[in-house]
């Protein structure tokens, strides 16, 4: 997993999520997941270009079962964008970079 990427977990995600001060497009995944690995780059393009706008989080929902139940989380990778603490775009399954700035784009401040 990239150093870039926020790692949340059941104890820390509403933490996490509540206080950020920037949107948070959080990755529901997990290890043995093929698709899930094919997005880790698309992902980390995505935190990069969009640092200062967006951070990347990601939960292994074979470790955090209880979050990944709360938000209904029922095939990975599931994307949700965050923003103030709400759930605000929900992405199911592996995406082109472009279909995901399409959804999230909108929800993003301007600085």
């Amino acid at each position: 997993m990239s150093p870039s990427f926020l790692e949340l977990t059941d104890n820390i995600f509403d933490e996490q999520i509540l206080s950020a001060d920037l949107p948070i497009l959080v990755d529901f995944w997990a290890e043995w997941c093929g698709p899930c690995k094919m997005m880790e780059p698309t992902l980390q393009e995505i935190s990069i270009e969009l640092a200062d706008r967006l951070r990347v989080a990601k939960v292994n929902v074979d470790d955090s079962l209880r979050t990944a139940q709360r938000y209904q989380v029922m095939s990975i990778p599931t994307l949700i964008l965050f923003a103030q603490g709400e759930p605000l775009v929900r992405i199911v399954g592996a995406r082109p970079k472009s279909s995901i700035l399409n959804d999230i784009m909108p929800h993003l401040r301007d600085l």
